[in-house]
């Protein structure tokens, strides 16, 4: 599995005043949508998140985006290795995701850029 990079995530409040200061942080755009209710800006290596406490508390379990080459491929090393995949691999706005839990119990997305 090739790792491209990590994105971290952040759930905020305010999804507007934080777009305003991590674009002037970074100095790049924010890319936005919207994803079950809630609101998601990227900006650089940042991932922003507002909405529903209720859809906030399931996010804030996920403790890094990682970029992959390939999600399939993410999905066999992961299985290979002792890895839970409990959501995906399933379309995305940008490509495709997968949820899993590491045997240390921490949970990590993986995306790729790839359509489906």
């Amino acid at each position: 599995m090739e790792i491209l990079g990590t994105t971290l995530r952040i759930c905020v409040d305010d999804l507007e005043t934080s777009v305003v200061f991590y674009e002037r942080l970074t100095a790049s755009k924010a890319l936005r949508f919207e994803r079950g209710g809630v609101s998601v800006a990227a900006v650089g290596c940042f991932l922003l998140m507002s909405g529903p406490e209720s859809e906030l508390e399931i996010l804030r379990k996920v403790a890094a985006t990682i970029a992959v080459k390939d999600v399939d491929d993410a999905h066999r090393t992961l299985t290979s290795v002792g890895a839970r995949v409990i959501a995906g691999p399933v379309p995305t706005p940008v490509g495709r995701n997968l949820i899993a839990v590491h045997p240390d119990g921490s949970v990590f997305e993986y995306v790729d850029r790839k359509s489906v």
